[in-house]
């Protein structure tokens, strides 16, 4: 593999960090949302507050950890030095948060003006990283399957918001627009053309290193990407030219595609080397698995009208690829981007004259198991809500309540960890002389 980890090219520890701290508190705020909704957010996917709560969960929890990622990935794995890396988190955490918590207000609300400003700051931050990000990869080469990842991952998030938006200002009626076949659209692209392609991208490279596992079979990484958004596409063009055989099978395609990418993980997992398997390989596992019952989700209901009739599948599709897949995976990510940052900022620190602890009392374990399990209890209730909400909506919003402030706490750990070592670190290492 030819992206090899460069250390030292990490950003200062406050660009990711920021946006891992607020995360958890967005899916925090979603858990409310689901206990002060009650059942009735489960009675359909249009209802306000299924609206308000999926947004909190796909701009304020995934968009912003992945955005964080990335930040860590671009030079590290990618060598690609994002400019000014502090100023951008700081604009594009500033923008894409305020944009999140507007959009959940505007559903709630039904206010066009909120729309319209919740579309102007998310589509200003994103725009800001898409540009910052993809300037820096101008000169990096796309011979490597994760570099040419995540150059599609960033055009498949500016088709995402650009479509966001465009729904955004169109609620209020000042211009027609095909509501639900763009919204249609933009859920496609934001899982397949964004979030899957990230995470294959990702894949690619962790899985084998952290996971030890044997790589990706190379003729599936050189194309998943861009056969991804050929297909999404495709798709689009013909979804808008009412073509709907053609548009069905490429939509199809494009499912089976990311189907294929979880289940090859899944299989690559069962062949890993490590003695013992840790919690972000078990989140990765469950990741995957909830993946793959998604896509079958989207097919039965594809191929049989009886399931296509019931309102029940939507959501429950969505809880399993939204909370099971994405949300297991990129908690994941956390438990092992998070005390790396604190690891290699405090290695710095330390000038070879000080050693920084080891990577695994960053976090407890027995910490992040109980936030692991939590988060599996909170999705398996979750699930259980879509088909009988009477009876677990209050349940699941506690679990999914626990399981996020466990993550916020664990994350808040490591920060205290790392300001604790660094003053530890400071008070040995001597300051450097200056002339006078």
């Amino acid at each position: 593999m030819q992206a090899l980890l460069s250390f030292d090219q990490s950003p200062p520890f406050a660009a990711p960090l920021r946006f891992f701290l607020t995360a958890p508190l967005f899916a925090i705020l979603a858990s409310l949302l689901l206990l002060w909704s009650g059942p009735e957010l489960f009675a359909s996917r249009w209802t306000p507050a299924a609206l308000a709560l999926t947004h909190l969960i796909t701009v304020g929890f995934l968009l912003q950890v992945m955005l964080g990622a990335m930040l860590q990935i671009l030079p590290v794995v990618a060598g690609a030095n994002v400019p000014w890396p502090l100023a951008i988190a700081r604009l594009v955490h500033l923008a894409v948060g305020l944009g999140a918590l507007l959009l959940a207000a505007a559903f709630l609300g039904n206010q066009p003006l909120a729309f319209r400003l919740a579309a102007a700051l998310i589509g200003s931050g994103v725009a800001v990283f898409v540009l910052a990000a993809g300037h820096s990869l101008l000169g990096v080469s796309s011979a490597d399957s994760t570099i040419r990842g995540l150059k599609a991952a960033l055009i498949g998030l500016s088709v995402t918001v650009t479509l966001g938006m465009l729904l955004a200002t169109a609620l209020d009626g000042s211009f027609e627009l095909p509501l639900m076949q763009v919204t249609s659209i933009h859920l496609g692209w934001g899982l397949g053309g964004w979030s899957a392609v990230l995470l294959a991208a990702v894949a690619f490279i962790v899985v084998p290193m952290f996971q030890m596992t044997p790589a990706y079979p190379e003729w599936f990484a050189r194309r998943f990407a861009w056969t991804m958004l050929a297909l999404l596409s495709l798709w689009s063009a013909a979804d808008i030219a009412d073509w709907q055989e053609p548009a069905a099978l490429l939509a199809s395609a494009a499912v089976l595609m990311v189907a294929a990418f979880a289940g090859l993980t899944l299989q690559l997992q069962r062949r890993s080397k490590r003695a013992r398997v840790d919690a972000t390989q078990r989140y990765w596992s469950m990741a995957m698995l909830c993946t793959l019952a998604a896509c079958a989700v989207w097919l039965a209901a594809s191929a049989f009208p009886a399931i296509a009739e019931r309102h029940e599948w939507p959501l429950l599709c969505g809880v399993l690829a939204l909370n099971g897949g994405l949300m297991s995976a990129t908690s994941g990510m956390l438990y092992k981007i998070v005390p790396f940052l604190v690891w290699s900022h405090l290695q710095n620190l330390g000038r070879g004259r000080v050693l920084a602890p080891n990577m695994n009392k960053v976090i407890a374990g027995k910490a992040i198991d109980r936030q692991m399990y939590a988060h599996f209890v909170a999705l398996a209730l979750l699930l259980a809500a879509t088909l009988w909400p009477g009876w677990f909506v209050y349940p699941a919003g506690l679990a999914l309540l626990a399981s996020n402030a466990c993550l916020l706490r664990n994350v808040l750990r490591a920060v205290w960890f790392y300001r604790g070592q660094r003053l530890k670190i400071e008070a040995l290492t001597p300051r450097p002389a200056t002339s006078s």
